[in-house]
């Protein structure tokens, strides 16, 4: 940990939101590289991942969270929304954001979660290079003012970068001083053996679409450097053999082309020749099983 000095500034805010508005994305495009993975599949985000942005003078360090299930309906989903409260815990201020294409109920619900926080709130609203001009985001920024209190208003583009400086720009600003909480060429505090693992499951949810068995986990089971290669074993798990046979696919073509796609993605992270062994197990209802929950979480 650097020593502090009056120019040093560190805070730290936690990226909330309901499920598939963008924000795995926009951690991504803040940190510069994917460390948080993303898919078209809502809930794809399980656990709080931290990003690390060394922005001039000020280290800026996000929680990406999971999307806020208003009504949840398993152990894991309830798991899922107290990843969110805790990471509303000694922090600065929280990025919520929305979709440019509008605000719904499940929006509400997230920003209403807010409600006892003291810390500053801003506002982002993603995706408006959907949008047909900048002006048709006039109605919904009216609104918002008038039933919340924002610092301020930020719309973005997480996919294309548009906006990203302005809103590090202003959480740079409004940080703390404060000695760093990291080495400043640090950009995750993810282990690579977490970081591996989900780029397996975004290659899972990316493969199956709509096929997609929601309870689906990856457990790295070896992680071993040999002879200048790393050796990854990986399991899949799901809760039912039905499921096991979509992952595998027919003839094993599919479970075949998750590997493939997420061995490419590991080698890039780590700048290493990778040899991935992927397989798939069952466990019965472990979304609803406080033991499998546990044993699958990630630990610091």
């Amino acid at each position: 940990m650097a020593s502090l000095d009056d120019t040093q500034r560190c805070g730290i805010y936690a990226i909330v939101g309901r499920p598939n508005v963008g924000k795995s994305t926009l951690l991504n495009r803040f940190v510069g590289q994917k460390i948080s993975i993303t898919s078209r599949k809502p809930q794809t985000t399980r656990y709080k991942v931290t990003g690390i942005v060394q922005h001039g003078t000020a280290q800026i360090i996000f929680a990406d969270t999971p999307g806020w299930q208003r009504q949840p309906t398993s152990r894991l989903h309830k798991m899922m929304n107290q990843q969110i409260n805790n990471a509303t815990f000694d922090i600065d201020g929280v990025l919520m954001v929305i979709d440019a294409a509008g605000w719904r109920d499940d929006d509400a619900a997230a920003a209403d979660s807010l409600a006892e926080f003291s810390g500053k709130k801003f506002l982002v609203i993603n995706k408006i290079d959907r949008l047909p001009t900048r002006e048709a985001l006039l109605p919904l920024i009216d609104k918002l003012a008038q039933m919340y209190s924002f610092e301020e208003v930020f719309p973005v583009a997480a996919l294309t970068g548009a906006n990203i400086p302005t809103v590090l720009d202003a959480l740079a600003k409004c940080a703390p001083v404060r000695a760093y909480l990291y080495d400043p060429s640090q950009v995750t505090d993810q282990s690579v053996r977490f970081i591996a693992a989900e780029l397996i499951r975004e290659k899972i949810a990316r493969q199956l679409g709509a096929e997609l068995p929601y309870a689906t986990h990856v457990e790295i089971e070896r992680f071993e450097e040999r002879d200048e290669i790393v050796h990854i074993d990986a399991a899949i798990w799901v809760e039912k053999p039905s499921q096991k046979a979509i992952v595998i696919g027919n003839q094993g073509q599919r479970i075949k082309q998750i590997g493939t796609a997420a061995r490419m993605d590991i080698e890039k992270m780590l700048e290493r020749r990778v040899y991935l062994k992927t397989w798939v197990k069952v466990r019965g209802k472990w979304t609803e099983d406080p033991t499998a929950l546990e044993i699958f979480k990630p630990h610091e």
